[in-house]
């Protein structure tokens, strides 16, 4: 498909693709996500949503699996800027506390939760679905602690051995927990971090 904000393209023997066409399919089909979750949206319902006709979508996507890829894609690409943390001026609790707030599903996507409910939900009749979710959503997220830990231990401020992969995963439940009980992310990072600093911080560091 044509990405968004890309020029359209002419297709061999047609019309050039309108950019605008496929934002508002895609824009649609993620809407359908969150309300109705994969198996029950339909092509028809994301093609009256978008005000285009079924062949009109067809043309740019055989499948709903197809367009539910791209839809998705579309939003991978949106938060990729977000998983990076510079250090240099930050100290380093500041550093673990902004990558921990990184690491909340909403920090883009308000509707997150919500969506990643609903591919737990296809695990069983469509599992493609959860593992892209989980390279493309999952990983980076909780590589992102994994990786500011990692620098914070080259800088003497936490201390080696500290199991990262525990923490970074730990951290991350910490946002389904509150989801499902109902209580506000807002606090997460501060709370969170304020736990495990005294637990994983050199010494010197432990009173930042």
């Amino acid at each position: 498909m044509a990405r968004a904000g890309e020029e359209a393209t002419a297709r061999p023997g047609g019309r050039p693709r309108d950019a605008a066409l496929d934002e508002a399919i895609i824009q649609a089909t993620r809407e359908r996500l969150v309300r109705d979750g994969y198996s029950l949206m339909t092509i028809g319902d994301i093609a009256s949503d978008a005000k285009v006709s079924r062949p009109t979508l067809y043309r740019r996507w055989s499948t709903k699996f197809e367009l539910v890829v791209d839809a998705l894609d579309y939003g991978f690409r949106k938060q990729r800027d977000m998983y990076a943390v510079d250090l240099s001026s930050m100290a380093p609790r500041e550093a673990l506390v902004e990558a921990v707030r990184r690491l909340d599903p909403a920090y883009f996507n308000p509707d997150a939760m919500v969506l990643m409910g609903n591919f737990a939900g296809e695990a069983n009749r469509t599992p493609e679905l959860l593992g892209i979710l989980r390279e493309h959503a999952v990983e980076p997220r909780v590589a992102l602690v994994e990786n500011v830990l990692t620098r914070l231990q080259e800088t003497g401020a936490v201390r080696d051995g500290v199991d990262k992969h525990t923490i970074a995963t730990m951290c991350f439940g910490s946002y389904f927990a509150a989801f499902y009980r109902g209580e506000s992310r807002d606090d997460i990072p501060e709370s969170v971090v304020s736990v495990l600093w005294p637990a994983i911080a050199t010494a010197s560091r432990k009173r930042e």
